[in-house]
């Protein structure tokens, strides 16, 4: 419906830092479980999904993916592309469909902000958080929770800027 709006990642990443400094008064009304939830989840489905195609995984990184749902990706990956990206850009398992970590890259590219998280390591998606709220799970600090032993590798690369070509 308003799809189109995730070719303009620099006004979408400014909303999103609006947003996201707008809710921290509201940390203690907005918690897992609470009064809230419900309508969260719901202007989340609404809203995220008209836009990004959310697919409501609770562990949302729309801003460190140029504003792309990683999600949407057929393999589900959180840290992509999976290595079957065809040479016109899309996807093995989708061939009518340009790989969502191509579309990712590119965006990420137009992002002064968080641009530079695209190459940060996501954790695995937590399947118990799927249909929840995530920005009262990235409020509650339990978006980036990962399983036990699971470590976050260090990435020490150059800014994704500097290597645009």
């Amino acid at each position: 419906m308003f799809r189109f709006l995730q070719n303009y990642p620099k006004p979408l990443e400014r909303v999103y830092i609006a947003l996201h400094k707008a809710i921290q008064p509201f940390r203690r009304w907005l918690q897992p479980n609470g009064r809230l939830e419900p309508i969260v989840i719901w202007a989340e489905a609404v809203g995220k999904g008209a836009v990004f195609d959310c697919q409501m995984c609770g562990q949302c990184i729309l801003h460190s993916t140029g504003m792309t749902c990683s999600m949407t990706c057929p393999k589900n990956l959180r840290n992509g592309p999976c290595g079957g990206v065809r040479a016109n850009g899309h996807c093995e398992v989708k061939p009518e469909m340009r790989c969502v970590w191509t579309v990712a890259y590119e965006r990420t590219l137009q992002m002064p902000v968080y641009g530079d998280d695209f190459i940060m390591i996501q954790p695995p998606v937590n399947r118990q958080l799927e249909g929840t709220a995530s920005w009262i799970n990235m409020l509650a600090g339990i978006d980036m929770v990962t399983p036990k032993g699971w470590q976050t590798p260090v990435v020490s690369a150059p800014s994704i800027k500097s290597r645009k070509d």
